[in-house]
């Protein structure tokens, strides 16, 4: 088909009017995601830390010794420091002050050159600028040289010009935001998860102390001008301090605080070449099999790690092998450590300081300067050997632990191999119980995990054979927390799982194998149901956390009630929702215990219903046949299990795309994730005890 000319013309008219051009703090708003990751919670929590770690850089450089975050009321957020406070003189560039500049210009602030920071978490401009343009109110407060100065902003842009308010014996900087609901569709602060966060901040600023804040209630109570920390000490609201002199020895200390360590003493450097540029590393052994390694760069942390850790990890596997060869801790036939072995059980912190540090990409996950690996080999490699030498005992042990981790390793390689790659070459069938979907494209199927064959046949009668499979599990399955591999695939359960999954496991493992894209978790609302689904989450946490990381784990959500009035039939998932429902339909709560019979699963009214309907219509008045609420009879169902449903009501309540409801396993915060798997599920026995008797009131128990 030939195409006209004035369609080539058209095609063709695209010139230089078509570039567009965004001013100021514009591209942050179009492209939020560019600088906070994403608008979701996390990049919610983001703006918090962007505005922190200012405070924090002051605390670094000697400036400052306290920072508050205050949660206040209306989804506003202050953080507060006694740091020198942002210059607000005039900048020779901008022809503006230093602080109107600093909060609407991107790339501008007091870390990308002069003498102002040494060493620094962030780059100022960018942080203060970009969390100035994806609020909807900044205000910041700045007491300095004498005076009180401030300025607002709205979506990023000036309201008025910096001015003087008044006069000031202290030092610091206010800011007061409140994010954007046009660019975040959610605006919940998780109280947990910020004092999570600056809790690891105060061990990684040695004298620092945190003050965290929750006013959220305190309405018309709190001036967003001034500060706990100057004027507001007297108001009683809900807080939280943080202070530690031992740093990262202390922080290896409470992530080791319910593990039994291998070793007495916690190996720990702090050292700085240079006076600026520094390395400083804690660690410390336990009877694990998992390893908990955290690395930060100026005190921003690290999760994707970066050549920082690359360089510890290095060090650490030369110099146990060095020492284990020169020592005959390590027999001559024996293969040298291998950087997983020296990994196994290892609880480590590393923390570099640099000049000029190098992230890959702004939410600053990993660390990307290359200068780090050489500072870090060199500074850990002379002080950890001077410890293994000065410290026998601990290096035996270190040695020992790292031995059994390469017996096991190999061990474990022999089992996989000798079932997993046999199963693959020899043609190793799908597991007997699996009633797979017939569609092959992982993108549209789903694997529901059911416990017990009550409930799998239930499943399988009322499933869309097409999309969902079934795969029935019988009893409980192994505890993977301290079991290594070749035990695991010992278990027959969890090798019909792996082979139903078809991703493999260990570093055999391929995500692009896997063959349903949602897996679904469908355990009884009771006690043993629970216990199942911790032992699953657990597997899939130790050895299939990109399944996780990915959205492909889910928890279904079966109804606990099914509530019948007349040909009405309603599902409800709590008790507070059952209470709601029945007063919605007017039924008398102090009743619902004569009334709550066990009704038919199948969804009819039986004869005697009927009956009162009918006697009831007369009684009103109304023709035969008429129904009314108040005299038809009520039936609950509560379901103990997913195998007292009818198939019928399996799909409809559970399984439906249309109606179930389905909750999303994710991983907000993998540090706090691992502590708690290693209380609830490891061998030590008291962390637990001590979970239980702490929570036992909140638990909701059916007997």
């Amino acid at each position: 088909m030939v195409k006209k000319p004035e369609e080539k013309t058209k095609k063709s008219s695209y010139g230089a009017q078509d570039i567009t051009i965004l001013e100021g703090l514009e591209p942050v708003r179009k492209r939020p995601g560019m600088y906070i990751g994403t608008t979701g919670l996390e990049g919610l929590h983001h703006l918090i830390w962007e505005i922190f770690d200012n405070a924090r850089d002051e605390a670094m450089g000697g400036h400052a010794n306290i920072a508050e975050v205050v949660l206040l009321p209306g989804n506003r957020v202050r953080v507060t420091d006694n740091g020198r406070g942002i210059p607000v003189d005039i900048h020779k560039q901008t022809k503006v002050s230093a602080l109107e500049t600093i909060m609407t210009t991107l790339h501008a602030g007091g870390k990308f050159g002069g003498e102002g920071y040494q060493v620094s978490g962030g780059l100022h401009g960018v942080g203060a600028s970009v969390v100035n343009a994806l609020s909807s109110y900044t205000k910041v407060v700045v007491h300095r040289d004498g005076g009180v100065h401030m300025q607002e902003y709205g979506a990023g842009k000036k309201k008025a010009s910096v001015k003087k308010i008044g006069s000031s014996k202290e030092h610091g900087t206010i800011v007061t935001f409140e994010a954007d609901p046009l660019i975040f569709p959610e605006i919940e602060y998780d109280w947990k998860k910020i004092t999570g966060h600056l809790r690891q901040q105060a061990y990684l600023v040695k004298g620092m102390k945190i003050v965290v804040v929750d006013a959220r209630e305190y309405e018309g109570k709190i001036d967003d001008s001034k500060a706990f920390l100057f004027s507001e000490l007297g108001l009683e609201v809900p807080s939280t301090t943080f202070y530690f002199e031992g740093g990262l020895l202390s922080l290896v200390e409470f992530y080791n605080q319910n593990q039994k360590p291998v070793h007495k003493n916690i190996f720990y450097v702090e050292k700085s070449p240079d006076g600026v540029e520094g390395v400083e590393v804690a660690l410390q052994y336990v009877d694990d099999i998992s390893s908990r390694i955290v690395s930060f760069a100026n005190n921003t942390s690290t999760p994707e790690g970066g050549t920082h850790l690359t360089g510890f990890k290095t060090a650490l596997t030369r110099a146990l092998n060095s020492y284990g060869r020169k020592n005959n801790l390590i027999k001559e036939k024996e293969e040298n450590f291998t950087g997983d072995d020296v990994l196994e059980g290892l609880t480590a912190v590393v923390s570099v300081k640099l000049r000029d540090v190098q992230f890959e990409g702004q939410t600053k996950s990993k660390l990307g300067t290359v200068e780090a690996r050489g500072l870090v080999e060199s500074v850990f490699s002379e002080a950890f050997n001077s410890f293994l030498e000065e410290n026998p005992d601990d290096a035996k042990a270190m040695i020992n632990k790292v031995v059994l981790a390469l017996k096991a390793r190999k061990a474990a390689k022999a089992a996989k191999d000798s079932v997993l790659r046999k199963g693959a070459l020899e043609g190793w069938t799908l597991p007997g119980k699996l009633a797979d979907c017939q569609t092959r494209k992982a993108e549209e199927s789903e694997l529901f995990i059911v416990e017990g064959d009550s409930a799998g046949g239930s499943a399988k009668q009322g499933r869309d054979r097409r999309t969902q499979a079934i795969l029935p599990l019988r009893g409980k399955i192994l505890n993977v927390e301290r079991a290594r591999l070749d035990r695991m695939l010992a278990s027959q359960e969890i090798k019909n799982l792996v082979v139903a999954l078809g991703t493999a496991i260990g570093d055999t493992f391929d995500i692009e194998k896997l063959r349903y894209h949602k897996v679904i978790i469908a355990t009884d609302a009771d006690v043993d149901g629970e216990h199942i689904m911790a032992l699953l989450l657990t597997l899939f946490y130790r050895h299939f956390k990109s399944l996780i990381e990915n959205g492909y784990i889910y928890v279904a959500q079966p109804p606990l009630y099914k509530i019948k009035q007349g040909k009405t039939v309603k599902y409800v998932y709590t008790d507070e929702e059952k209470e709601s429902y029945l007063k919605e339909i007017g039924v008398d709560l102090s009743a619902v215990e004569e009334i709550a019979e066990e009704g038919p699963s199948d969804g009819d009214i039986d004869e005697e219903e009927k009956e009162d309907e009918e006697e009831g219509s007369e009684k009103e008045g109304g023709k035969k046949g008429d129904k009314s609420k108040k005299t038809q009879k009520v039936s609950i169902q509560r379901y103990k299990g997913l195998g007292e449903m009818n198939p019928e009501e399996l799909f409809e309540t559970t399984m439906d795309i249309d109606k179930r409801i389905l909750k999303r396993i994710t991983i907000e915060d993998a540090e706090e994730a691992d502590r708690v798997f290693d209380k609830l599920m490891g061998s030590e026995v008291a962390p637990r005890k001590n979970f239980i008797q702490t929570n036992a009131k909140m638990a909701n128990i059916n007997v």
